[in-house]
């Protein structure tokens, strides 16, 4: 269960990003085009992004990885830093919110 300062610190996170170019608030997390790149869980805010930003961030101490079935993932890091979230939600929207490269060529 998240804290109250999680949690408020979450919602003003999803009001600041509302209204960027494709992103939606869910129950799950925030999505952008559908796709989920920032999600609430205890009082972490988890991220997806690029492997080589996640692992710097691991190793420098900043985030952890986040585990899915007992298993580390590549590119989603837990966060507990609050006022690290607006940037790397930020760089979620980013990441996550491209498009394909060559997708139209």
């Amino acid at each position: 269960m998240a804290s109250s300062a999680a949690i408020e610190a979450y919602d003003n996170l999803a009001i600041g990003l509302r209204g960027e170019d494709g992103v939606e608030i869910t129950p799950e997390g925030l999505l952008v085009h559908g796709t989920l790149f920032a999600f609430l869980q205890d009082d972490d805010l988890v991220v997806e992004l690029t492997p080589a930003r996640a692992s710097d961030l691991v190793h420098r101490g900043v985030a952890a990885r986040f585990v899915v079935d007992g298993h580390p993932t590549r590119e989603w890091v837990r966060v507990s830093n609050l006022q690290l979230w607006p940037e790397l939600a930020g760089e979620a929207h980013e990441f996550v919110g491209e498009p394909p490269v060559g997708g139209q060529s």
